[in-house]
């Protein structure tokens, strides 16, 4: 019977297992394989797990339970109530219970409610009962800790054949990959909510854990946190503590702060926009990844004497090290990786998913211990980027290329226009920009009910197989009603001299490949922001100034002449100032909408 590899994150979730001999992760009805460890508990009806408990965070703070797997094994003593925004209690034994109602929830009944809907994720896409699970946890949670989550995985109907250390999953899913036979490495896991630190040798196949250490409160929930108080510290005239505030408001700046971090990976500069913060009162601040790294520092060099001390422990200098491999989602910051570089005296490895390392080696455990993976086998690749063209035509890649095959990867799309009964899939192999620049695999049109523009919800979901053969499902989820396209040997039958030439392409085009992924992207910007303006004028323009209307007016027409041009930078720039001209007639609309509601 197959083993479920589950990483029960503090943040995020996944679940996969091994099919046909190959380690996969599963993605849930949405297409989604990462699924947040959110649950949300209704005035009325049965909890929610996952994204859509997330979304119910902002209008009941106290009622959405997230990082529970900081709480897992703890005392309420051991437990700082000011950093969650639910009600806390303790039980006869002085162990964490959560208030909902009039019930005190365990840790490990909550997080059996996530685990239970991994479950369930699994067996909807492998058409089976699975029973049986492999669950990970930080190499330096304690036994109470993993006894915790143990007891979590049987609360879930789950038998739990292994408890693994999140840096040996991901060492497991390196290795899966290692040319040489023998290397020694140090995995540096930062997650959302704890930090570990393992150093590992692999010999032949054989995993041997030298030394570890971490701290199981330490992570990128720590990072917002410090964000957000900076974001509020920045606001507030009387400088109050964030936590003295009400919890509507502790979650609308960790929220912000978690999102400027997020953007903050791709951009140098992010702006937090928090209209009616408090009454009457607006937040709006400029971020870059200065001040995101000023907020991080003092955590991550809490991780120095960590990382210092399992060297020591291993009996190994850092010269001895081949490799240092970074894990978990907070790795994703500059400032993170800047920080890991320095510290090793190295460049850090950074080739594999952050979020589905550990989840992949918990994956190749489980097949380990059921026999489905004896001996490492020949994985083949894709060797171009997939993906579909999206509004605008962009490409748009849903599994990049060099990604190990099998593998399945989806995104959620919806209609751009309203009154739209239809949506061509065009399914694109490449690694141009744009659409019309790549190699075009194939076509599908996904019926559904026509109604106003984003309305629809249409999965998109890539699906390769070890035989190469390439299967693009397209759900509307709405009737789950399903359209499949075949298509045989996308991803690995195509032949080295056009890969290559596709590639070099690629760098010959990716200035003004890009110039023009950007121009279009703002020309969409410009698209909704016009109408969009028009209509705001019409409803409340009349409560405006004459000057604030004649700068909106001015602001508009700057837009419409930059898209005339062609000329990126001014249209940039005319975006922002209409976005900056319109910030009162926002804040008229919402206070209508208010009014309203």
């Amino acid at each position: 019977m197959a083993i479920l590899g589950i990483d029960l994150g503090t943040t995020n979730s996944l679940v996969g297992t091994v099919d046909a001999g190959f380690p996969i992760l599963l993605a849930n009805a949405e297409g989604q394989r990462s699924i947040p460890s959110a649950i949300a508990f209704p005035s009325d009806g049965e909890p929610i797990v996952g994204r859509a408990a997330l979304r119910q965070r902002a209008l009941a703070p106290e009622r959405v339970i997230t990082s529970v797997k900081r709480l897992m094994g703890k005392r309420l003593a051991e437990v700082d109530p000011a950093t969650v925004a639910y009600p806390l209690t303790s039980a006869h034994d002085d162990s964490v219970r959560i208030v909902i109602d009039d019930r005190a929830w365990s840790p490990e009944e909550l997080s059996a409610l996530i685990l239970r809907t991994l479950k369930e994720t699994a067996e909807n896409a492998m058409g089976s009962t699975l029973e049986q699970a492999v669950i990970t946890v930080p190499a330096y949670f304690n036994d109470a800790q993993r006894q915790a989550t143990k007891q979590a995985g049987m609360l879930a109907g789950l038998s739990v054949q292994r408890i693994v250390n999140e840096p040996t999953a991901a060492a497991l899913a390196f290795g899966l990959h290692q040319s040489k036979s023998r290397a020694k490495i140090a995995v540096y896991d930062l997650g959302g909510g704890t930090f570990d630190i393992s150093i590992l040798e692999i010999n032949d196949g054989l995993f041997h854990v030298l030394a570890t250490n971490g701290d199981t409160h330490l992570g990128g929930d720590d990072i917002d946190r410090a964000l957000a108080e900076h974001l509020w510290a920045s606001h507030a005239a009387d400088r109050s503590e964030l936590s003295q505030q009400q919890p509507d408001i502790q979650i609308k700046l960790y929220e912000a702060a978690e999102q400027a971090k997020i953007a903050l990976t791709e951009t140098s500069t992010h702006t937090v926009r928090l209209p009616f913060l408090q009454e009457g009162v607006h937040l709006e601040t400029l971020v870059d990844r200065e001040v995101l790294a000023t907020c991080a520092q003092p955590f991550l060099e809490r991780t120095r004497p960590l990382c210092l001390r399992a060297l020591h422990d291993a009996g190994l200098s850092l010269d001895d090290l081949d490799e240092v491999l970074l894990v978990g989602g907070s790795t994703r910051m500059p400032a993170v990786r800047a920080f890991a570089t320095e510290l090793f005296e190295r460049e850090v490895n950074t080739t594999q998913n952050p979020d589905e390392t550990v989840a992949k080696g918990a994956v190749i455990q489980g097949g380990i211990l059921s026999g489905s993976l004896q001996d490492m086998v020949l994985l083949d690749i894709t060797p171009l980027s997939l993906g579909i063209e999206s509004f605008g035509g962009l490409m748009n890649v849903i599994i990049p290329r060099n990604t190990t095959i099998p593998t399945k990867a989806g995104e959620m799309f919806t209609n751009a226009v309203a009154d739209q009964s239809s949506m061509l899939v065009r399914v694109l192999q490449g690694e141009r920009e744009m659409a019309r620049d790549n190699w075009e695999l194939g076509q599908i049109s996904v019926p559904f009910e026509a109604g106003p523009k984003g309305s629809a919800r249409i999965g998109v979901q890539f699906k390769i197989d070890e035989n190469g053969i390439l299967e693009v499902l397209a759900r509307d989820t709405k009737t789950n009603q399903d359209t499949v396209l075949e298509i045989q040997h996308a991803a690995v039958d195509v032949a080295d001299q056009r890969v290559e030439a596709m590639i070099a392409e690629s760098v010959d085009h990716a200035f003004d490949d890009m110039s023009e992924r950007q121009f279009t992207e703002a020309k969409l910007k410009s698209d909704e922001l016009l109408p969009a303006v028009d209509q705001a004028l019409a409803l409340v323009g009349d409560h405006l100034t004459s000057e604030d209307r004649q700068a909106i007016e001015a602001a508009a027409e700057e837009v419409k002449g930059a898209l005339q041009s062609g000329e990126l930078a001014r249209l940039k720039k005319a975006n922002a100032a209409l976005d900056e001209a319109t910030q009162e007639l926002a804040a008229l609309l919402m206070q209508q909408a208010l009014e309203q509601a």
